[in-house]
């Protein structure tokens, strides 16, 4: 068995560390079950042609994947302080359960069943740390924001802000840069970042890992930001801490992570233009036109790329499909947000899944309206709507912005309004011309049959949260309707206004910054309610995702 890159990481990066003493987990998954467990994700072999490339991308290319290996190392430090060393031990269980253990570790970046409410399956795990390890063990979610209040505005806004951990130090409690906190991981991650800068010859890439490399050691993000803005190469790294879902408690905290990725040139030419229409969007929003952005950032560039290796929060459990980044309220004001679409994946995904999905969840009218181009499509709008609506929020007390004032409601909030939103967009592209009149009989449908997708990720995880939330209002509001046999479908003469009610509700309550209000929408209507029951019963024996074999990366960096 060739060694896992997350166990190189580990062994490049870090001592290992003790596994702290738990209690004795309750009945925990044998071998035969934790095979069953792995068998919900469909083996897919991931093969990009970069024979093509110079041989200084092809190069810079090995160098990015082995960065990757330092961000997956990072990335499990950051949810649990036994995590590393739990999997060493692992590593050295030759029995049949300990491989199958490992083989699950691997797949959910630690001992918890992503799709399964988080449970336990490795002996001696605690329950999953909700607030992962950016803050001082045995702190209360209370004790660190009572603390943050009594500090002064810049102070407190570097120690809620995404690029810190919080201590304890003798003083008291202190935000420590990720610089500091992870100093021996960064260098060694900045260090192959400035090696494959110097083996590209591209400026627009060379200009992005030279910045990168520098932002890992200074926590200065800005700069290296807008460089990624600006990439225009055939190698596309993402590289850095982004996404906050692992931060359970405040939504603050940022997790390392790294898509190594090559630019499909056809594809991406052909949805460029979408950008274009993001202020019409934006300018016909279902809310208050007063919050309405009357310019949004000038920089809106979408990728469609093929993924060569994911890490760290980009590969654990449920395999990303496309991401909306950067994060950064200065960024999205200032230069908007780009789009990164990963076809190969959505392709493998859209073939192993959706389609065996469709079959069972929905009926064979709807079933037929399923299409690659319409979940293409509105993938592709849910990240370009992530960047549209309120943001940024200005109270008595100063300025702010709707994560922060939704706190740990914001992650399925803001997920489901890019979905619902999405399809708002969608439609009225459809009635500009902009997109085929065809889009607008398979959109619908097409979404449909991936709710149930979503909501297999479990409703512990922000997407499928966000879905339940949707399919549920649809329901409500008539969209959908349930079959005597069970099967879901649209009704063509009403998912539009419900596609509509919801998007304003939505878009209202982040323009409110209302956190009562999103966690009892959440609480009321994020639920798996019978009916819906009734058909994730019936998708028991088809993948819940795909299980990407990067076959392209294990070759680029074979000794």
């Amino acid at each position: 068995m060739r060694t896992p890159f997350l166990v190189l990481a580990l062994l490049l990066a870090r001592p290992a560390l003790a596994v702290p003493a738990t209690a004795p987990a309750a009945k925990l998954p044998d071998a035969g079950a934790l095979r069953r467990l792995e068998a919900q994700y469909a083996p897919v072999d991931l093969v990009v042609d970069v024979s093509r490339l110079p041989a200084g991308e092809r190069r810079a290319l090995t160098l990015l994947v082995e960065a990757s290996r330092v961000v997956d190392g990072l990335f499990l430090r950051q949810q649990w302080a036994g995590a590393e060393g739990m999997l060493l031990g692992l590593l050295d269980d030759a029995s049949p359960l300990g491989q199958a253990r490992l083989a699950f570790f691997l797949r959910n970046k630690g001992p918890w069943d992503r799709l399964d409410h988080d449970q336990v399956f490795v002996p001696g795990a605690p329950p999953k740390p909700e607030a992962g390890t950016f803050y001082p063990p045995g702190a209360t979610r209370e004790e660190i924001s009572a603390w943050m209040a009594t500090l002064p505005e810049k102070e407190r806004a570097a120690a809620g802000g995404f690029y810190t951990v919080v201590r304890r130090t003798p003083a008291g409690l202190a935000a420590v840069p990720y610089s500091v906190e992870y100093q021996s991981e960064l260098a060694l991650a900045a260090s192959l970042l400035r090696q494959a800068a110097a083996a590209t010859a591209e400026p627009t890439l060379k200009r992005f890992l030279e910045a990168r490399a520098a932002s890992l050691l200074s926590d200065d993000y800005y700069d290296s930001d807008v460089a990624w803005m600006e990439l225009d190469a055939a190698v596309e790294p993402t590289f850095g801490p982004y996404e906050t879902y692992e931060d359970g408690w405040f939504n603050a905290k940022a997790s390392f992570e790294s898509f190594v990725t090559v630019r499909d040139d056809a594809e991406t030419r052909k949805v460029a233009r979408l950008s274009g229409e993001l202020q019409d969007i934006e300018d016909h929003l279902p809310m208050d036109p007063a919050l309405r952005n009357p310019k949004l950032g000038a920089l809106a560039p979408i990728r469609v790329v093929n993924e060569i290796l994911a890490a760290g929060d980009g590969r654990r459990g449920v395999t990303t499909a496309a991401f909306n980044l950067p994060n950064d309220e200065r960024i999205l004001r200032e230069k908007g947000a780009k789009r990164v679409m990963l076809k190969n994946v959505q392709e493998a995904k859209f073939q192993k899944v959706l389609l065996p999905i469709s079959r069972v969840a929905v009926t064979p009218a709807d079933g037929r309206r399923v299409s690659f181009d319409a979940f293409f499509t509105h993938i592709l709008m849910h990240e370009m709507v992530h960047g549209l609506g309120p943001h940024g929020l200005e109270r008595p007390t100063g300025h702010t912005t709707v994560r922060e004032q939704l706190g740990s409601s914001y992650p399925a909030i803001e997920e489901a309004k890019a979905d619902v939103v999405g399809l708002f967009a969608l439609h009225r592209l459809v009635d500009r011309g902009v997109l085929p009149k065809e889009l607008e009989r398979t959109m619908y449908a097409t979404f449909l049959a991936s709710s149930f997708r979503s909501i297999r990720f479990g409703v512990n995880e922000a997407h499928g949260r966000g879905v339940a939330l949707q399919l549920n209002w649809f329901l409500d509001e008539g969209g959908v309707v349930v079959g005597k046999d069970g099967r879901f479908s649209v009704v063509d003469g009403k998912i539009r206004a419900a596609v509509e009610s919801l998007s304003r509700e939505l878009l209202s309550l982040q323009a409110r910054g209302d956190a009562a209000g999103a966690e009892a929408l959440l609480d009321r209507m994020a639920v798996i309610r019978p009916p819906v029951a009734r058909v994730l019963e019936r998708l028991r024996a088809i993948p819940v995702d795909i299980a990407p074999r990067f076959v392209t990366a294990e070759k680029l960096t074979a000794r």
